[in-house]
């Protein structure tokens, strides 16, 4: 009896797949794996990136050359595993440009170091906050004057779940 290659009978049968139709196998180079994975679970597609800046002060005349397209999961996040959403709330990082309702992207995989915006468990409640060094002691401190720093005493349960790398909010 032969052993390998293709059997009578073997494998899924055509179209009962999650595509609802028949498939065949592609190599891609690895580097392309993830892309073409969320191309195709999510039906992603790269948007066009133009070359010139747009003012903010004086207009000028604008280049008609596209500079390439732009993924925004490429640009947004550097570490896919390791990366997770969530929505702010409240007010009180106004100051670094954190409103409430912005979805914040956090990487679990960037080191939790001073001056970093994090997000924390604080006795079993998320909160963002800058995580800071008031002389030699680690605190959570808002962006808001009307915030006092968080400071952590003995007892308390704090769980630092990644550091905030992009905020996402509408205009």
């Amino acid at each position: 009896m032969p052993s390998g290659g293709k059997r009578k009978g073997a494998g899924r049968p055509p179209g009962k797949g999650s595509y609802g139709e028949p498939t065949r196998p592609v190599r891609l180079p690895v580097s392309l794996v993830d892309r073409v994975l969320r191309f195709v679970r999510n039906g992603e597609t790269a948007i066009p990136l133009y070359a010139s800046g747009v003012s903010a002060g004086f207009p000028s005349p604008a280049d008609d050359y596209m500079e390439g397209v732009l993924d925004l999961n490429e640009y947004l996040i550097k570490q896919p595993a390791a990366t997770f959403f969530v929505r702010a709330r409240g007010d009180s990082m106004t100051g670094a440009g954190i409103h409430d309702g912005d979805l914040l992207v956090v990487d679990r995989s960037i080191e939790a170091v001073n001056g970093r915006i994090v997000i924390a468990a604080l006795n079993g409640e998320l909160t963002v906050k800058r995580l800071s060094n008031n002389k030699g002691t680690p605190q959570l401190k808002a962006e808001n004057p009307a915030y006092e720093p968080i400071e952590f005493n003995e007892e308390d349960s704090i769980h630092l779940w990644g550091v905030v790398t992009n905020v996402i909010h509408q205009v």
